[in-house]
């Protein structure tokens, strides 16, 4: 097999492919048992008719063009691994020339990642925010604790924005009672406007026994969208009462005595949450100047589909949580270009991204080994929450278990690129970054079985 590469754009190739017809014996063979079985020739059993009379009875031209068919997938994947493409999704094939028992010759044009190093990627410089547990922020954790053990008080006056009112809600189109479209005993916090549009303005005011009419729209549901006179009626209203943040508060609420310990240990814990955030904050801040300081084209068939994988996924999400796509464009603020624009620049930086970090990985030779592909399956499946077996089984029915090493392999770059960064917070501060990812030497094999990501979750829960 011959084959000729030539570079239609930077990120796409055309590959010519000669094939002498020797080297199609095997399509034949394949073509030849196929054809046996579904023809029905007097004297011979099913299966068992030479090649000759399957030429005859069905056509040699048929016969040829099965074998095609057979052989050129195998070809083209063989050629573009000698051939060293980095060939992206279905190639655009056409045969160019076909002599029976002579030479069959076809041609395939793909896209291809394109041809770049990435340079200049020690040293990176970012700035962050501030990891330091201010009073502030430990008042407002305090604070949160105490709205946990809050209790509601019931009150003799009109509702006020921040009070909890129990209502009922019926709703009217054209002075028509829906009677599919009422709820009773709704617990409703007075301002959330979480509800329907007028709602809040509505409520405020009203004591417990009295009702009001507000025109709203309906959200959801077959009268989405409607016109709608809508009735609330207040059955009570009732106060948060938050405890004194004192030692009986700090007994109640966690194993400590005192509120000065309670507090210590939530500076503690804020600390190290900030700590984490801080670290995602440069991981993404590195990446974004790595990323915007490479000049590579991308190609466009590879970035549509990665815009279309992002629409579909959030037409899936949309769905499930029964919002149209008009009503979240309403809720971005964007019209429906303005949307198309921003999910096109995202894909794009999606794209030029993996494209940077495939690229790094493979420079400096990275790989993941077993265990690293068992935390990834671990901690994907906590976040999903689901158990990692369910996790990787899903993984192994969709053949996704490839995308996996890719993405641990991605995330590796990334962190050889942190690890090498400058880093100072808002207050001057050098931040140290992680170390580098170590060498990986060990054999990978994907699916190497969920019982290690099983075994690593159960282990994680005893400690």
């Amino acid at each position: 097999m011959k084959t000729d590469v030539e570079e239609l754009s930077p990120t796409r190739v055309k590959l010519t492919i000669e094939v002498p017809f020797e080297e199609l014996d095997h399509a034949f063979d394949v073509t030849y048992k196929s054809l046996a079985k579904q023809v029905r020739i007097k004297g011979f059993r099913p299966g068992k008719a030479p090649a000759r009379l399957i030429d005859r009875y069905v056509g040699r031209g048929a016969v040829l063009t099965e074998a095609v068919n057979h052989a050129v997938p195998e070809l083209y994947n063989e050629a573009v691994q000698k051939e060293e493409v980095f060939a992206l999704g279905q190639p655009e094939v056409e045969i160019t020339k076909l002599e029976d028992g002579q030479e069959l010759t076809f041609t395939a044009e793909v896209d291809v990642r394109p041809k770049f190093e990435v340079t200049d990627y020690e040293g990176i410089e970012v700035t962050v925010d501030d990891a330091e547990p201010t009073d502030e922020r430990v008042d407002a954790r305090l604070d949160a604790l105490r709205q946990r053990f809050a209790t509601l008080t019931g009150v003799d006056r009109p509702a006020e924005v921040g009070d909890h009112v129990s209502i009922d809600l019926s709703a009217a189109v054209d002075g028509e009672k829906l009677e599919d479209v009422q709820a009773n005993g709704i617990s409703y916090e007075v301002g959330t406007n979480t509800m329907l549009e007028g709602l809040d303005d509505a409520i405020t005011g009203l004591r417990a026994g009295e009702s009001a009419t507000f025109a709203t729209k309906l959200v959801g549901g077959e009268y989405e969208g409607r016109d709608a006179d809508v009735t609330v009626t207040v059955h009570s209203v009732k106060v948060k009462e938050l405890p004194e943040l004192d030692d009986e508060f700090a007994q109640m609420a966690s194993e400590f005595d005192t509120i000065e310990e309670l507090r210590a240990s939530e500076a503690e814990r804020l600390g190290e949450v900030l700590r984490r955030q801080q670290l995602a904050q440069a991981r993404d801040r590195v990446l974004d100047k790595l990323v915007d300081s490479m000049d590579i084209p991308l190609p466009q068939s590879v970035v549509d589909q990665e815009a279309d994988r992002r629409r579909q996924a959030l037409e899936r999400q949309l769905s499930q949580s029964g919002l149209s796509k008009d009503a979240y464009l309403k809720a971005q603020g964007q019209t429906e270009e303005e949307f198309e624009a921003e999910l096109a620049a995202s894909a794009a930086k999606a794209v030029k991204t993996g494209f940077v970090l495939d690229q790094l990985a493979t420079q400096e030779k990275l790989a993941a080994g077993n265990e690293e592909l068992t935390q990834y399956i671990v901690e994907q499946a906590q976040l999903m929450g689901i158990s990692p077996d369910q996790f990787f089984q899903s993984l192994m029915q969709a053949n996704q278990l490839p995308l996996v090493y890719v993405e641990v392999l991605r995330a590796k770059a990334l962190d050889l690129v942190v690890s090498k960064a400058k880093i100072t917070d808002e207050s001057g501060n050098t931040v140290e970054p992680p170390p580098a990812p170590a060498p990986q030497t060990e054999t990978v094999t994907v699916a190497s079985g969920a019982e290690e990501a099983e075994a690593d979750e159960a282990d994680k829960s005893e400690e």
